[in-house]
């Protein structure tokens, strides 16, 4: 199997690190990092992507913002969107939970803006 080399700004702190990333099979070396948070997002970008999801959901009121509570696998955004699509809220407040473990993931779904 040959190495695959990608090149990478981390996002997990203001620093914005330039990561290098080898990958060869299931062994992945991580080079750029200033601290192991760097090493962490790189391998986990490399293997299975994730994304927190910010929207919108509709209520009487008109559109609120929305969004998960922890990062979701990035194969799953479209499928999260059309079940955030689904809704169609009343009145909705600051970190009310609007899905409970959407998609079954771990994240819930969460307003965040007061009606």
């Amino acid at each position: 199997m040959s190495e695959k080399v990608r090149e990478m700004i981390c996002i997990m702190c203001p620093m914005g690190c330039h990561l290098t990333v080898k990958q060869n099979g299931d062994a992945v070396e991580v080079t750029g990092n200033s601290c192991n948070r760097g090493v962490v997002f790189a391998k986990e970008e490399i293997t299975c992507p994730k994304r927190i999801v910010t929207t919108s959901v509709k209520t009487e009121h008109g559109v609120k913002s929305c969004k998960t509570t922890t990062a979701i696998p990035k194969s799953m955004i479209f499928d999260c969107m059309k079940e955030i699509e689904k809704l169609r809220l009343k009145k909705v407040k600051f970190g009310q939970v609007i899905i409970k473990n959407v998609l079954n993931t771990g994240a819930d779904v969460v307003v965040t803006a007061n009606d």
